[in-house]
């Protein structure tokens, strides 16, 4: 039998920078790099090893020798469990600092871009309860904490409503206030589990697939609109009424209160058949007199008062005149192309999912909005010669691919079309870089703007303009 090697304790460990997923890092006497999670760039910790590799260890940290001056109290009573806000116990001028300095590394390291003329990071208002959309789970396998292991007392309630814990798919932590998502979300969810636990539903079984109430999703909009969606893994009439009903009586404000049922083995929506028990299908978000119709299954950016700067730097960096021709790569739901249709003579909408699309086309028509056409398919076998011939020769296009970047097929045909700018939106600036590296013999880089989209956590937008060179 194989015997298990000890933990590996490694003391006195000085914190500097934050790297790759918000991991603070530090290095070993050895100069091994150390990346250690839900730690501060300027703790000195001690840190027991969870994984080891040739080049680096990853660890978490067992002591706090002494705290750093960027270090806070986290507001959240579940942070260092819940994996939602790595960065909440990380005072918000930091975590902006380690956001902006992410971009900047990854376009000079794997870019080889200038980021001299980086403008300083948009940081948001917000900085909690800027979600628009939240989904929860049901189990009956709830997650234990370390504190009530400690107690030694026998846990009777393992029912949860709440998030995944990471890395363990079938356990629930028992969220008792997310800072995520403003008011009506925490009482819902709690008044959800509440009357479920009063009336003895079936929590599900994750393990088992086996169960009655299975997922929770919330929506909102900055219009005071609520969607609320519950998915029950089998039909129990009596239950489910029972439970809507009282959602419905309890929490007038719900615009759009729907259910699903899902016997299948994964909690996605988009092959539902969604039901609408009151209200509408339907909850609509506005955005600079434009309104746009979101239903359980659509995608729209999560935090909505920050996605309207992150459009105003894209629609500023295009700097139309009204007679430009634009494309508008991985649309998704239309929302920029719509956005910046006002100063445009047209727009073109591509994109690989067919139901945004139509949510785009029926977004425009709702819009009065005629000067704007969205098309479905794959980007690099879509965007090429013929498809420039019958649409035109843009002379601006704006990407926004997913998190992978875009195909390097799709960079080669942008570069053979050639418009005089490329406004490029990203989530991810390592493989933004790794694009703009492929492009830059063709283009200046005149525009970079990181946009933070998601406070307490270290994900980050950047928008860059290129302009061809002459």
């Amino acid at each position: 039998m194989r015997r298990k090697r000890p933990p590996l304790i490694i003391e006195n460990i000085k914190l500097t920078t934050a790297g790759a997923k918000g991991a603070a890092i530090g290095k070993t006497e050895e100069g091994k790099t150390v990346f250690v999670r839900n730690a501060v760039p300027g703790d000195t910790v001690n840190i027991r090893v969870t994984k080891r590799n040739k080049r680096f260890f990853e660890g978490i940290v067992t002591e706090v020798l002494e705290e750093s001056p960027h270090r806070i109290q986290p507001e959240c009573q579940h942070f260092g469990v819940c994996g939602g806000c790595k960065w909440q116990n990380m005072g918000y001028d930091t975590q902006l600092f380690y956001k902006e300095k992410e971009v900047k590394d990854n376009l000079e390291r794997i870019g080889k871009i200038n980021v001299d003329h980086c403008s300083p990071i948009m940081g948001s208002k917000e900085i909690f309860f800027y979600r628009n959309k939240l989904e929860f789970s049901f189990s009956n396998q709830r997650w234990i904490t370390e504190d009530e292991m400690q107690e030694n007392e026998v846990i009777e309630d393992r029912n949860a409503l709440g998030f995944h814990i990471p890395g363990r798919w079938s356990k629930i932590l028992d969220v008792k206030k997310c800072w995520l998502q403003e008011d009506p979300s925490n009482a819902i969810r709690l008044e959800v589990k509440k009357f479920a636990d009063e009336h003895d539903y079936e929590f599900f079984d994750p393990v088992e697939q086996a169960g009655f109430l299975r997922t929770l999703m919330i929506r909102t909009t900055t219009t005071g609109q609520v969607m609320v969606m519950i998915q029950f893994f089998k039909e129990n009439e009596e239950q489910r009424i029972m439970l809507l009903e009282h959602l419905k009586q309890t929490f007038p404000q719900i615009t759009s209160l729907l259910y699903a049922i899902n016997p299948k083995g994964n909690d996605s929506v988009y092959d539902l058949d969604i039901k609408t028990y009151a209200g509408e299908d339907f909850i609509m978000e506005e955005m600079e007199g434009l309104n746009f119709k979101i239903g359980p299954k659509s995608f729209y950016q999560t935090n909505p008062k920050q996605a309207y700067e992150l459009y105003k730097v894209a629609r500023d960096f295009a700097n139309l005149s009204g007679n430009e021709l634009v494309y508008d790569l991985y649309t998704g739901t239309g929302t920029i192309a719509q956005f910046v249709s006002k100063k445009a003579q047209k727009v073109i909408g591509v994109e690989s999912v067919q139901e945004a699309i139509d949510a785009a086309q029926e977004n425009a028509k709702f819009n009065n909005i005629d000067n704007c056409e969205f098309l479905c398919g794959d980007m690099k076998d879509v965007l090429n010669d013929d498809f420039v011939a019958k649409y035109g020769q843009p002379d601006v296009i704006i990407t926004d691919p997913p998190r992978n970047g875009m195909h390097p097929k799709v960079v080669e045909n942008i570069l053979k079309i050639a418009p005089e700018k490329v406004v490029y939106v990203s989530c991810n600036s390592a493989t933004q870089a790794r694009d703009l590296n492929l492009m830059k013999d063709d283009y200046d880089i005149v525009k970079i703007q990181p946009v933070d989209m998601f406070p307490q956590t270290y994900h980050v937008e950047n928008v860059v303009l290129m302009q061809r060179k002459s």
